[in-house]
């Protein structure tokens, strides 16, 4: 009878004789175990035992003292094949063997079952690479077939012209950008070359005491413009900074969310066109199984097609919103300063910039003290 200990890799089969075997085939298996028992010991005072190793040549028979014999005698060991034949009657025994498999025992009883292989990172990565190899493949030969003129394509009329008009208004915001930071650099020189001026004509003013009063009227103007340029230069910059983030995040995000949309248009059509080539070859037991797995892509990438189509058409709204809110407030700043910079209005120049809350830079400001530069 066999006994198992818990939490062992190992099977322990005590077998004991009462003197008479009826059956020769038990006879002959104790003969042949009594061969490979040191002298001296006998069957009926042994126990066998079974352990699992990492290699699968051999096991190890623990002979002993059967429990209960009262005797103190120290177990001996001696090694068996668990290939042998007494390895092979101790199974059809009803015995429980334990077998290494490569360091993966399985402990059962009964027949000997070996541990299943655990997959092959290799073989997972392979096939990663061959689905996305398949997925660019349809993805690819749609492109193509779009631009030959032979496939068809999934087309929003209104969403797609929302987008044309939203590339069209980034290019000219755009424009816009590049002109008004020419205006500011052209204006900076501008103040630079007058605050410049105003210092000459200041020390011409102290130095010529005939023409003392024409040279500080001079300085007095050109010190005036200087710090009006000054000014307005404060506010252009501040349109070209609202205008650039506008352009170069809010719109840049809203248009990276429609390569997305179209990315997800171009698998939807590829998938697409699979299924219906499929549908219009012939139905039989090869085919079915293909076209229900073509099926359940198509609807993968219907639905991401879906949602992508309803995220851009949000993202489109609260862009405009935005858009017309910022370019609203950048558009009046402009002109009011503008114009009051050209009439010569410092009041309203300065009253302008307190309602849109710009703090202009002093001069020097940002250059480091002494101090920070020892």
């Amino acid at each position: 009878m066999a006994q198992e200990s818990p939490k062992n890799s190992a099977a322990e089969i005590p077998v004991t004789s009462n003197g008479q075997l009826e059956d020769s085939h038990e006879n002959s298996f104790n003969k042949d175990l009594k061969r490979s028992l040191p002298v001296g010991l006998g069957l009926s005072e042994t126990k066998i035992i079974s352990h699992g190793f990492d290699s699968t040549k051999e096991g190890v028979v623990e002979a002993g003292p059967f429990p209960g014999k009262g005797s103190s005698a120290s177990p001996k060991s001696c090694v068996i094949s668990p290939s042998s034949a007494a390895a092979s009657r101790l199974a059809g025994q009803g015995c429980d063997l334990i077998i290494p498999t490569g360091g993966r025992a399985q402990q059962k009883s009964g027949p000997v079952v070996l541990a299943d292989e655990v997959k092959n990172p290799a073989m997972e990565k392979l096939e990663l690479v061959r689905k996305w190899s398949l997925k660019s493949y349809k993805c690819t030969r749609q492109i193509i077939s779009e631009k030959l003129g032979r496939g068809s394509r999934t087309v929003d009329l209104e969403l797609e012209a929302q987008i044309d008009i939203l590339r069209d208004n980034k290019k000219k915001y755009e424009n816009i950008l590049r002109l008004a930071q020419t205006l500011s650099t052209q204006l900076f020189q501008m103040v630079h070359t007058q605050r410049q001026l105003g210092d000459a004509f200041a020390d011409l003013s102290l130095k010529s005491l005939e023409l003392h009063e024409e040279f500080g009227y001079n300085a007095d103007t050109q010190k005036l413009l200087a710090k009006n340029g000054e000014t307005l230069l404060g506010a252009i910059n501040f349109f070209i900074a609202s205008v650039t983030t506008l352009v170069n995040k809010t719109i840049e995000d809203t248009l990276l969310t429609v390569k997305q949309y179209e990315s997800a248009r171009i698998e939807y059509d590829a998938y697409r066109t699979d299924l219906e080539e499929l549908n219009l070859g012939p139905r039989d037991a090869n085919t079915l199984p293909k076209i229900e797995q073509s099926q359940q892509l198509f609807q993968v990438h219907k639905e991401k097609y879906d949602k992508m189509r309803n995220d851009v058409s949000i993202k489109l709204k609260f862009l405009e919103e935005n858009k017309v809110k910022v370019l609203h407030n950048q558009l009046v700043l402009f002109h009011n300063a503008i114009a009051a910079y050209f009439a010569g209005n410092q009041k309203q120049l300065e009253q302008t910039l307190k309602e849109f809350h710009i703090k202009l830079k002093t001069p020097g400001a940002d250059a480091p003290s002494w101090l920070e530069e020892q």
